[in-house]
């Protein structure tokens, strides 16, 4: 983040690029020295796109204490490593520590309207999730447990490339019944990568799987899908994020997402295709037909 809008932040309370109108509870306040904001702190929550998680760990790495405790709410997996989240902190700041990450169907602009939401935190650490769930939750907003870290992770790395390809779906006009067939064929391509990572199945009918999913390809405050509603409209990938003025976490994710499944041999043909228009100049009609004309097989097919 840049240093001129963290001390704008401070100065006027309120992130005025990203969140305009809300302002800081008291309890809340920007800082732009990451020493003195992890100064005397014991649970530590990172929340940056998933490119720049590594070089804030090494960042915060000296920083620690012994008993510091750390969190993140990151979602993706790190481009060319195809490492999850929790392995690159792993990886930095290693496995001594306890670890927990926060993922779940959560807009900030609705969480900062004071909306009900709700939202998983997976640990291998039982003590330390149930700490974050009991200090995150209020009568507004409710945070359950999960120890399947991989599951939770997959679930946020994935919904955002079949996010992008709900947007084109419907900037295409291909309807209702396009875009329920897509969100759940994608949810069985989210399932397949899981499962072979080592997460739990049952983990993607929860929030952070389908919860996350269905909200972040439907509804226009996603990031991601309008991105998909703007390369549908004829933009190319810069003139749309110019127009979002945010990370859109999708466009990186489809290359990272892709790295993994081939390496795996998993198919997921929705992420393929949005690869395919992302990278390689497929149109998005060419897309669908493609996706159309595969071989006919058992819905319950796990290839």
């Amino acid at each position: 983040m840049e240093l001129d809008l963290l001390e704008a932040m401070v100065e006027e309370r309120e992130n005025v690029r990203y969140l305009p109108g809300v302002k800081f509870p008291p309890n809340l306040n920007a800082q732009p020295n990451l020493k003195e904001c992890v100064d005397g702190a014991r649970d530590i929550l990172v929340v940056v796109p998933s490119h720049g998680l590594r070089d804030t760990l090494t960042a915060l790495k000296p920083l620690l204490g012994p008993d510091s405790r750390v969190c993140w709410a990151t979602k993706g997996f790190e481009l060319h490593t195809g490492k999850l989240p929790h392995q690159v902190v792993a990886e930095v700041l290693g496995t001594d520590r306890p670890m927990a990450v926060l993922s779940g169907p959560t807009f900030a602009k609705e969480v900062a309207a004071g909306l009900p939401t709700a939202m998983t935190i997976a640990s291998s650490n039982e003590a330390f999730g149930r700490d974050l769930a009991v200090s995150l939750s209020s009568d507004l907003f409710r945070a359950y447990t999960s120890d399947d870290l991989v599951g939770v992770e997959v679930g946020g790395a994935v919904k955002n490339v079949l996010a992008i390809a709900a947007g084109m779906s419907d900037g295409l006009g291909f309807g209702a019944n396009t875009r329920i067939a897509l969100i759940n064929r994608g949810l069985v391509e989210l399932m397949r990568l899981g499962v072979a990572l080592g997460a739990n199945k049952e983990t993607f009918m929860g929030l952070a799987g389908m919860g996350d999913l269905v909200l972040t390809c439907t509804d226009n405050l996603s990031r991601n899908r309008r991105m998909g509603l703007a390369l549908a409209s004829g933009m190319s990938i810069e003139e749309a994020q110019e127009e979002i003025q945010q990370v859109v976490e999708g466009v990186m994710a489809a290359e990272a997402v892709k790295e993994v499944a081939d390496n795996l041999g998993i198919e997921m043909p929705i992420c393929q295709q949005v690869y395919s228009i992302l990278y390689e100049g497929t149109s998005p009609r060419a897309a669908v037909e493609t996706l159309m004309r595969r071989q006919l097989k058992s819905e319950n097919d796990r290839h």
